[in-house]
């Protein structure tokens, strides 16, 4: 059975990012799986903006201007189609760790169904819940620099997708940044690694989900009920 990371949070606030550094220092090849992509395979047809009910646009994903709080935003919106394409995601994701293949996961929980549903397709000692956050001015500003992003997105859902109720095993800020030394000294300690030194290029918040996923693997190993797994802690 091999390992899911499954990184939640709203549009940029840095998943992506995060999940290629993931790739390129963890020792073992993770696959790296997207809602963007199964959101750009989905045909044009069905992906809406702002699409009635009844039209084919509002049958996947739809895009939606509204107000939250008093501030013009974008939602999101997944029809009938849409639904059973993030369904079959989530499988897809559970199949491939069957298989054997590791798997860092971006997605949005825009509803805690679909937390429950990664509850029931994913082994709960082999996954880590990670939650990846920044400040909302963040937010605000990565995504108006970013070309083809709706104004407001990563607002409406800034709060939507963390709503679930439940615990992470890791919190992420991708806007802090932890000093290198005292990481490496807790590395050393928390793993017992030698070579620790031969990823000292990669960025600090990512050295240090890099270390703190081998602690909880050895303290999950060792039996030390100071982790829990993702399952036993949603469930």
């Amino acid at each position: 059975m091999a390992n899911v990371i499954l990184l939640n949070g709203c549009s940029s606030a840095g998943k992506t990012t995060l999940a290629l550094a993931l790739q390129d220092v963890l020792p073992a090849p993770y696959q790296h799986v997207a809602l963007d992509q199964f959101r750009d395979g989905m045909p044009g047809r069905v992906r809406g903006l702002n699409s009635p009910e009844g039209d084919p646009g509002a049958t996947g994903l739809n895009v939606v201007p509204g107000k939250l709080h008093g501030e013009a935003v974008t939602h999101i919106q997944f029809g009938d189609y849409g639904e059973r394409v993030l369904a079959g995601m989530r499988r897809s994701i559970a199949t491939l760790a069957d298989l054997g293949c590791n798997v860092i996961v971006d997605d949005l929980l825009f509803k805690p169904a679909y937390l429950n549903d990664y509850v029931e397709v994913l082994n709960a000692e082999t996954t880590w819940f990670i939650a990846v956050t920044c400040t909302l001015d963040v937010v605000r500003a990565r995504e108006a620099s970013r070309p083809g992003r709706f104004p407001g997105t990563a607002v409406s859902h800034f709060e939507q997708v963390h709503a679930h109720g439940k615990p992470y095993d890791l919190t992420v800020d991708t806007w802090l940044r932890v000093q290198n030394l005292s990481i490496r000294l807790v590395s050393r300690y928390s793993t017992r690694t030698k070579n620790i030194s031969n990823i000292s290029i990669i960025d600090d918040f990512t050295f240090y989900i890099y270390v703190t996923f081998k602690s909880i693997r050895a303290r999950r190993t060792t039996g030390n009920t100071g982790y829990y797994m993702v399952h036993s802690r949603i469930c």
